[in-house]
């Protein structure tokens, strides 16, 4: 059962973060009209400036629910078939026997099969996913790289697949979602980023919510530090860095109101109907980029709780991490932002070791979710 929320306990719950090792963590929690807000820490190492709950903050793959949603929006149109081929849209990025199998919903749950590009893009993550035997190098190489869609997706559709097309469990694969944001280029004859600015965050009135257009970007923020499982010590920062590596898979700057707005008005049936809200929440198995297996809708996954399933979508970024969350019945919603990524170090066999973040964090989300 759901419990009222608790301000003194979230306070608590938020600074526990802080000293468990987190740099900074802010928050914002809503029960109906009722909002908690709250943040624990630094946003600059060097300076000891406080971090504060209104910060912009990159968001990851949080941007794979707005994407969904635009792609739903133009189903609901009948612009586009949910379970049509992809290669009927883009027959040259997706040819042959593998376009006419591989449908729009394969690539949006993640069951195409097709492999995750970012191997090539940074050769030393040359273990992705499983991470441990990695060097952090070419994270630094690229800071400024301003990389190509089109080759990122031949990258990824060339690899070997994981699985045959709609096999489960598939693989959790930001091809997917470049693929969907040519998609939506081609439907709609503008950019992805564009046709979820004007059709996705503008329609949900997000005021602190785009895409970057450079390695920047403009208002309050916290630098944000990458550990890289203990190979940045001290942690290095990752405030600076060119996010075209992800575009429309993972690039979205936010804040924790907004992500809070959004998926409240996503679970109203203000952004897409209430038949594709069902759709986004039919679930198969996927293995995630940190090769367990989890259960994946179209652009959201569940959350068990105390409390009851809550849904919505996790992302990281090299420094910087989010979780927004609500409940089915959109009352209670949760986002969480924290500065500082891959804080576990990992032993001999590759498996990360625990660290107290992990259990201060999920205390948070404890509180924020059910009280």
């Amino acid at each position: 059962m759901r419990k009222p929320l608790d301000s003194a306990k979230l306070t608590i719950a938020i600074e526990n973060v802080h000293r468990a090792g987190m740099p900074g963590v802010f928050a914002e929690v809503r029960e109906g009209d009722e909002v908690w807000s709250g943040a624990a820490g630094v946003a600059d190492l060097a300076t000891g400036r406080p971090v504060t709950a209104d910060m912009r903050h990159r968001v990851g793959s949080i941007t794979k629910t707005f994407t969904a949603a635009a792609v739903l929006q133009l189903v609901e149109d009948g612009r586009i078939g949910l379970d049509a081929p992809i290669g009927r849209y883009l027959p040259k990025l997706v040819p042959g026997t593998r376009g006419d199998a591989i449908t729009v919903r394969m690539l949006i749950n993640h069951t195409s099969g097709f492999a995750e590009y970012l191997p090539y893009v940074y050769p030393s993550l040359k273990a992705f996913p499983a991470l441990a035997e990695t060097t952090p190098q070419s994270l630094e190489d690229h800071r400024h790289t301003r990389f190509d869609t089109i080759e990122l997706i031949e990258n990824g559709v060339a690899a070997p697949a994981f699985s045959a097309p709609g096999e489960t469990p598939g693989l959790y694969s930001n091809t997917n979602y470049l693929l969907l944001g040519r998609l939506l280029e081609h439907v709609t004859g503008t950019t992805a980023e564009k046709c979820i600015t004007q059709n996705v965050i503008e329609r949900a009135g997000l005021r602190d919510t785009e895409f970057p257009d450079g390695p920047r970007f403009d208002g309050p923020q916290s630098q944000i530090y990458e550990a890289w499982f203990g190979m940045y010590e001290p942690p290095r920062d990752f405030s600076v860095f060119d996010m075209s590596y992800v575009g429309p898979s993972a690039s979205l700057i936010s804040t924790v109101s907004d992500l809070n707005r959004f998926f409240g008005q996503l679970f109203a049936g203000e952004i897409v109907s209430p038949s594709s809200l069902a759709e986004m929440r039919r679930t198969v198995r996927v293995v995630s980029q940190e090769s367990k297996i989890i259960d994946y809708g179209l652009g959201l996954y569940p959350m068990e709780t105390p409390a009851g399933t809550f849904w919505g979508h996790g992302g990281t970024v090299w420094g910087g991490g989010a979780l927004a969350m609500t409940s089915a019945d959109g009352k209670r919603r949760m986002a969480v932002a924290v500065n500082m990524q891959r804080w576990n170090r990992f032993d001999s066999t590759g498996t990360p070791q625990p660290h107290p973040i992990n259990d201060a964090l999920a205390a948070l989300y404890d509180a924020a979710m059910c009280g």
